[in-house]
């Protein structure tokens, strides 16, 4: 008989702050904090247990935070660092179950079905993890259930009063003197009392470990926060008195989707079992890094470039070991106060040659700021793809396909300094389709993630205006034949010369909005002071007709 499921999960809720401790290498230095940017202001990201202890809260203003504890020691927050010390955890909690999957909320959940028994029990594994980090020097809270989200929900929220919002609905948020007068009121409906929100909720005990079959009994209690519901569904369930998972449970489904949507119901029965929640471990990174450790901090470009020099050859052989190419390459560099300034870079193709990524790496030390000193350079490749080789059958082939990859390899490291300055996204390539609808006869493609066109460019009937814009209406007698005079963006114009028509119709199969005046003839007509225009009449299929400039010839 198989053995139950069984979901550990664990909460780091010191993580950042503790992180930048053990960095320090020094005990708690009393209050301490490490403080994010959020906009315009500065508020506290991550908080030590001396600091807890002094009344500050996460996401509080700095300034409000050392009114009130002038002793608070602070650091700048490092969410990258912090990451990754988030996957070394997930690495060492796959100790007890290699099925482990790293949340954004400093959370490891671990599906734990058939690993307790090798360490004494689901006892055994909480003292041993316990254990384990009191020795780092991290704060751990532990839920253990049947399924993921009740894991959670006990890692987070077990103990946990159901609070409630000031929304003035509640009895408790009334006046003293109307709850003396509520209390002698009987309930209009039932005989009784009236009731009172919140009340006995925090003489309920809740553990954090759920036994086996008794999910719904652990969560009873909690607040309906532990469900892992957005802030604005969060606030309209407390508004009608809805604040612990034990009053969602009982209520019709129906209404409660129609009045807090699909979500609360969903996140419910996840928490329950009801609705399968499978655990997904992180599959093993191929990690292609190098980094350079320096004696003393430095700060020239003349130093930061030969530090580039001597880790771009190391971190080319790794990858072409690998058979892969670098398609995207971070640089770190780590300040001797322990602050970090990152560079991402792109390539329009992947390449494990220094030689293309030597200068696309020099332009973004423009923009490095070496602080008090840089002690730390760090390269790593953060995206990769398979680099294949290609066998050419001949010398005159191979003469050939070397021609044209040195082309192409001109054209990728133009489009890749070209990326490091404005974005890879901001480079785009037009590629012909397969229609006969003006604006339609191209598609537009990032040049980064796409190839250049084979062949060709396909050739048209008539040849195509240099510039191409949507149709602008053109003042003219309505009749399908060109207009000796027009006027258009404000300006008169006479007619010198017409070419045409070339008849378009819509594409029958698709519903375009732009296209519902029906067939339209093309022409090209030169006016008397040089313009040339392409300019069409709209039959007006249901829809009044017209002319219309829709480009411009060179």
């Amino acid at each position: 008989m198989p053995s139950p499921r069984r979901i550990l999960a664990l909460w780091f809720p010191r993580l950042g702050a503790e992180r930048a401790l053990r960095h320090l290498r020094l005990a708690e230095p009393g209050p301490f904090a490490t403080v994010a940017t959020r906009g315009a202001a500065q508020v506290l990201a991550s908080l030590s247990a001396g600091a807890s202890g002094e009344g500050l809260q996460v996401g509080q203003a700095l300034r409000d935070a050392q009114a009130i504890c002038p002793g608070l020691v602070t650091r700048a927050a490092d969410p990258v660092g912090e990451a990754g010390f988030l996957d070394a955890l997930r690495r060492w909690a796959g100790k007890v179950s290699p099925w482990v999957a790293a949340q954004e909320d400093n959370t490891l959940v671990i599906d734990l079905s058939g690993c307790a028994h090798l360490f004494g029990g689901e006892a055994g594994v909480v003292a041993l993890l316990d254990q384990d980090c009191a020795d780092m020097g991290l704060s751990l809270r532990i839920g253990l259930a049947d399924t993921v989200g009740a894991a959670w929900a006990l890692a987070h929220y077990a103990g946990a009063r159901a609070g409630s919002m000031r929304s003035g609905d509640a009895i408790d948020q009334e006046a003293r003197a109307t709850r003396s007068r509520a209390r002698k009121r009987r309930h209009w409906t039932r005989g009784g009392d009236a009731p009172q929100a919140g009340r006995a909720l925090s003489t309920i005990p809740v553990e954090r470990i759920a036994p086996p079959g008794q999910t719904r009994q652990a969560l009873a209690p909690l607040p309906v926060a532990a469900l892992r519901l957005p802030a604005d569904t969060l606030d309209g369930l407390s508004r009608v008195g809805l604040r612990r998972i034990d009053d969602l449970a009982g209520l019709p489904r129906a209404a409660l989707a129609r009045r807090f949507g699909l979500e609360v119901g969903r996140r419910l029965d996840q928490a329950l079992g009801r609705e399968p929640e499978p655990v997904s471990p992180a599959a093993p990174d191929l990690v292609c890094a190098v980094r350079l450790t320096l004696p003393e901090p430095i700060g020239l470009r003349e130093d930061l470039e030969a530090g580039i020099d001597r880790l771009l050859p190391p971190l080319g052989a790794r990858l072409a070991k690998a058979g892969r190419g670098a398609r995207r390459i971070r640089l770190e560099l780590l300040r001797c106060d322990h602050t970090r300034q990152s560079f991402d870079l792109g390539l329009a193709r992947p390449s494990a040659d220094p030689a293309r990524l030597r200068p696309l790496l020099f332009r973004k030390l423009d923009e490095a700021d070496a602080g008090f000193g840089i002690d730390v350079i760090r390269l790593e490749a953060v995206q990769t793809e398979p680099v294949h080789a290609v066998q050419h059958s001949g010398h005159v082939e191979a003469a050939r396909g070397a021609q044209s990859a040195q082309d192409s390899t001109a054209l990728d490291d133009l489009i890749g300094t070209l990326g490091a300055r404005i974005g890879l996204e901001a480079i785009t390539r037009w590629h012909p389709a397969d229609s006969h609808i003006p604006e339609k006869t191209a598609s537009i493609q990032a040049a980064a993630w796409s190839a250049p066109h084979a062949g060709d460019w396909p050739q048209m009937h008539a040849p195509r205006p240099l510039t191409l814009f949507r149709p602008e209406p053109v003042q003219a007698p309505d009749q399908a034949i060109p207009p000796t005079r027009f006027r258009w963006r404000g300006q008169d114009f006479k007619l010198d010369n017409a070419c045409g028509p070339e008849r378009l119709a819509p594409e029958w199969w698709l519903d375009d909005p732009n296209w519902r005046s029906g067939v339209r003839d093309y022409w090209r007509v030169e006016t008397s002071v040089g313009q040339r225009l392409w300019l069409y009449y709209a039959h007006g299929a249901g829809l009044s007709s017209g002319w219309f400039c829709q480009g411009r010839f060179a």
